[in-house]
């Protein structure tokens, strides 16, 4: 009887351990990665995700397998990429980049997408849709090519077997029925001159309403051609809509099974809402599957890392109604459950997730980690690496946090609601307005800082919290006797609380204060960065905080 528990205990076991190497958790790119495009050369799968204000900007990653992936690059990766019509240098809070598409044609990489950009002056907004292109996704990547006379959002560059190269769009129609309705429109691009040309087609405008219809996608199956669009805005209402039509011009006929994915049906405590904002992949069996974005409701319904990217598999079913003349095809959704699921199977059987929740570095190299990125283009020799070996130097710069402002700030994302994010800083201030520390922000007006500062001879911490429409305060404070130029801050997140300890030189650590984590949830369109900062409150002087290492580990919730 002993033999037999133990042997299907062993079968029970070696179960368990099958179903998890042949299990992936969503979100496949945790963190703040939204509006997900795909694309796939040979044996390699590509995304690329809006990056807003933030730069560098269009984040690449790729993948073999659909459930690892690897950062690579940016889209916009030099700041002479961003500065005249692409505008990141004082572009406001939630401008910037918005809904990339990728795609490969004749050995070249296309990224199409839009700035948005506010003018403060005129109370005007430019949307300035370009494509870049590189041969290496990788980088480097062209300048962009501005594509004139193109009005909305979130375009999408399809090309078509007779080798037409077409633009689909979106915009607010002139006659529209009522506020926020969106509609597709068409139009061919000349790519040897950058330019749209010929006549503009209006596609469609959306199956539920049209309330905010965007994010277009074209793809051709067996002969016709397929337009999925987001629609219902990106919260609990977004959703997936397609159509079809045998001709790219229309007319389109709505699936009559529309929306193929939203949560708009669940409860707003599922898991995971607001999936939406999608787009489509083929592999090389004749499976597809679909990358979208949702939001964890981790955190009071909500996220501290806001839009991610998740993979949901598809499969395409012909209608069975014998009264259809036309029984056309359409993707089904996780065909399964119909909606986006925590825990799924691997596309690629042999295949297990190695998911990556750690964050380390030392300053060791001579550049800058790609997970690093700044609030807009940053001011000119913010940083160095080379300043003290081994340490990342960061000078006080004149400018603080703020709208539109350049500061002396720059993070990483946070990729889950617990974690623990610990800094080793230098810091030795000979100027009372000088400050420097660790920061977890969300938004120019929404952010938390832990930073040493000093009042005449004593040096003191602070914690700080701006919220929007707010005034910045003081949320706990205290002199250090016996600081000696060193300090090692930790953030810890767990059971929807933020702790926030401090450690001298040779100490161990030291709980400070205790906070709710839902001070910085994302109310926008990007996530929480964890952030190193440095700043001299307006004032112009020479001081600098070095930061020895910075740490970051996430903790996965099921």
């Amino acid at each position: 009887m002993k033999q037999i528990f133990l042997c299907l205990l062993f079968f029970l076991m070696l179960g368990a351990t099958y179903a998890q190497e042949a299990s992936f958790i969503n979100p496949i790119i945790p963190g703040g990665h939204p509006d997900p495009s795909i694309c796939k050369v040979d044996d390699t799968f590509y995304i690329v995700n809006s990056s807003f204000e933030y730069f560098p900007g269009l984040p690449i990653h790729k993948s073999k397998d659909l459930i690892n992936w690897e950062l690579i690059g940016y889209g916009l990766h030099r700041e002479a990429q961003c500065i005249g019509e692409v505008n990141l240098v004082d572009v406001q809070s939630d401008g910037g980049i918005h809904a990339p598409t990728i795609r490969y044609h004749n050995g070249t990489f296309y990224i199409i997408t839009t700035n948005v950009f506010h003018h403060q002056d005129t109370k005007t907004t430019d949307f300035v849709n370009f494509i870049i292109t590189a041969k290496d996704p990788a980088g480097p990547w062209s300048a962009p090519h501005v594509l004139e006379g193109a009005p909305g959002i979130d375009p999408d560059i399809f090309f078509d077997k007779d080798g037409k190269v077409w633009y689909v769009g979106t915009h607010s129609p002139e006659k529209p029925n009522f506020p926020g309705e969106g509609e597709i429109w068409l139009q061919e691009i000349d790519l040897n001159a950058w330019k749209l040309t010929g006549d503009r087609t209006f596609l469609w405008r959306g199956a539920c309403g049209g309330v905010w219809a965007e994010g277009p996608h074209m793809y051709k199956k067996d002969g016709r051609y397929y337009l999925m669009i987001a629609e219902g805005g990106t919260s609990y209402n977004h959703a997936m809509m397609i159509a079809v039509s045998d001709n790219i011009k229309g007319p389109y006929i709505p699936n009559d099974r529309n929306p193929i994915l939203t949560t708009r049906h669940l409860s707003y405590d599922n898991w995971v809402h607001s999936t939406g904002h999608a787009d489509l992949i083929e592999l090389d069996d004749g499976r597809w599957y679909m990358v979208a974005l949702g939001i964890r409701g981790d955190e009071a319904r909500s996220s501290n890392m806001g839009r991610e990217t998740f993979l949901v598999e598809v499969q395409w079913e012909r209608e069975p109604f014998d009264w259809k003349e036309i029984k056309y095809e359409w993707p089904v959704v996780a065909p399964k459950t119909g909606r986006v699921e925590r825990l799924n199977q691997v596309p690629f059987k042999k295949d297990s997730q190695k998911r990556n929740t750690v964050f380390t570095d030392n300053f060791d190299n001579d550049q800058l980690d790609l997970a690093w990125n700044f609030r807009r283009v940053p001011l000119k020799d913010i940083y160095s690496l080379q300043a003290q070996k081994g340490s990342l130097r960061l000078v006080t710069a004149s400018n603080t946090i703020h709208e539109r402002g350049q500061a002396a700030l720059m993070g990483f994302r946070q990729t889950e609601s617990d974690f623990e994010y610990e800094v080793k800083m230098n810091f030795d201030p000979t100027n009372d307005a000088s400050e420097a520390g660790m920061v977890i922000i969300q938004k120019d007006n929404n952010y938390m800082s832990l930073t040493i500062h000093k009042k005449g001879k004593e040096h003191w911490l602070q914690l700080k919290l701006a919220e929007p429409g707010k005034e910045t305060r003081i949320l706990e404070e205290t002199q250090l006797e016996k600081y000696d130029k060193s300090i090692t801050f930790k953030l810890l997140s767990a059971d929807h609380k933020y702790q926030f300890y401090y450690a001298l030189k040779g100490d161990k650590f030291l709980f400070f204060k205790e906070t709710a984590a839902s001070h910085v949830l994302s109310k926008g369109y990007t996530g929480a960065n964890l952030s190193i900062y440095a700043t001299s409150n307006g004032q112009n002087n020479k001081d600098y905080a070095d930061f020895d290492w910075v740490t970051y580990k996430g903790f996965q919730k099921f």
